[in-house]
């Protein structure tokens, strides 16, 4: 599994203060996607509604509006 390509706009282009470190999305080459985020599974798994659910090896992340919205356009439709 590798990186194929970033799924929107570099940080930089979202105003990170230092260029690279922000949240990020990347499609990877099995089709798959991969976040950068925030880790908040101890904060926000109370909150998960009662149909979710996440593994032990899965982790809640938290990405800003601003990456997903300006991923939005790269995000195949299929």
């Amino acid at each position: 599994m590798k990186i194929v390509r970033r799924i929107g706009v570099p940080p930089s282009a979202r105003g990170s203060a230092s260029g690279s470190t922000c949240p990020d999305v990347f499609e990877l080459s099995d089709g798959n996607f991969a976040v950068i985020g925030t880790e908040a599974t101890e904060a926000l798994e109370r909150e998960l509604p009662a149909d979710a659910a996440r593994a032990d090896y899965e982790r809640i992340v938290v990405v800003s509006r601003e990456t997903l919205i300006r991923a939005k356009a790269d995000i195949p439709d299929v």
